[in-house]
């Protein structure tokens, strides 16, 4: 097991920047998830680490090894893809063994690990089964076990989960969890969904563009993000953002939205009072918007029952909309007409040019460094 660490690494394809520049501490034995929208360079950082792809610029660490030239079977490392890229004539078992017969393990000791993972796993009555025999969880099992009996020093994985139904995606998230409490082993994954990253990671770092938005605990990172594209990428439903402009009123700082005039709280006031004038964008999330008597006034536009919560789209006026979630025994109907107030407490304050967060606090003690440029 070892840490790995990324120094302003860098990777080019001709006149494209897919990865630009990111520094990142990744802490051995952690569960490290890189998450953004497709394109972002979240998978190409995967293939760098690998040693699947040449870096443009910069260094990559595991351990205290530098790795830039280490070809992938050089670096002991064991990937986990979202094509699970099991041999189709070979069962099972041989499937797990092949890896460690290519770098002339002792057989004895291949049986005992590849008995060992089939047990942490559950697959011992498969090994003897091809992959076509197999559903797409107990394929997913192989995979992963394909790669623990190599017992390496970092786990890799690209988007394990994606090609499994829903339900067994949640199984597997747990499972996962399980496995890597268990193994301890330090662990970097790619995804898209959100909920995977928030639930699996204790470190995550959110990208766009090839770069590292930010970096941290997902509690935290969720509670407090440093720009506007963390608050919305983060959250489903996404974040509300109503833009107008700062004003001050006696001793109170107002966003002048139009329609309404947002008063801006006292323990903002400080990190706001030099945007007089400016205009800024207000966020709020959609479970911090209430129905109350005394709020604003609003025409429920959209109701949209979720099981545990009703989401509701929200006209304001001026086509300015927001979205509310709500218990779902609230009596709300289409063309209802509401009031709603936003949790005071709960609220972001971002630039309305640059989308950086005004009202951001760093946490005490950060587990890793964003890239800066």
């Amino acid at each position: 097991m070892a840490e790995v660490t990324l120094d302003a690494l860098e990777k080019r394809f001709d006149d494209v920047v897919a990865v630009d520049g990111i520094s990142l501490d990744i802490p051995d034995e952690s569960f490290t998830v890189f998450v953004g929208p497709s394109g972002c360079g979240k998978t190409t950082t995967l293939r760098l680490i690998a040693g699947l792809e040449r870096a443009t610029d910069g260094e990559i660490y595991i351990g205290d090894r530098m790795v830039n030239d280490h070809r992938a079977y050089e670096r002991d490392i064991a990937m986990v893809f979202q094509n699970y890229a099991l041999y189709p004539h070979k069962t099972v078992g041989e499937n797990m063994r092949f890896g460690l017969e290519q770098h002339g393990v002792d057989d004895d000791i291949i049986e005992e690990r590849v008995d060992d993972a089939a047990d942490l796993l559950q697959i011992d009555e498969l090994l003897d089964r091809r992959p076509a025999e197999l559903s797409g969880g107990q394929q997913q099992r192989v995979a992963l076990g394909r790669a623990i009996v190599r017992e390496p020093d970092v786990f890799l994985m690209d988007e394990p989960l994606s090609n499994l139904d829903a339900k067994l995606r949640v199984q597997m998230r747990a499972e996962l969890n399980k496995l890597h409490e268990q193994l301890s082993t330090t662990t970097v994954y790619v995804t898209h969904d959100q909920i995977e990253a928030m639930t699996l990671a204790d470190q995550i770092a959110v990208m766009n563009d090839g770069e590292i938005q930010q970096v941290g605990d997902p509690t935290y990172v969720y509670a407090h993000p440093r720009n506007r594209f963390v608050a919305d990428f983060l959250g489903s439903p996404s974040m509300n953002f109503v833009e107008g402009k700062l004003t001050r009123r006696d001793d109170s700082l107002v966003v002048d939205v139009g329609p309404f005039q947002h008063e801006v709280p006292e323990s903002y006031r400080d990190a706001l009072d030099g945007r007089v004038g400016d205009r800024i964008v207000v966020g709020v999330r959609p479970e911090n918007v209430t129905l109350r008597p005394d709020g604003l006034p609003a025409l429920v536009e959209v109701v949209e029952p979720q099981g545990e919560k009703t989401v509701l789209e929200l006209d304001l006026g001026d086509d300015i909309t927001i979205k509310a979630s709500v218990e779902p025994s609230v009596p709300v109907e289409l063309n209802d007409r509401v009031n709603v107030e936003f949790d005071r407490r709960s609220l972001h304050y971002f630039d309305a040019d640059t989308g950086e967060s005004l009202t951001y606090s760093p946490p005490k003690e950060p587990k890793a460094t964003e890239a800066t440029h």
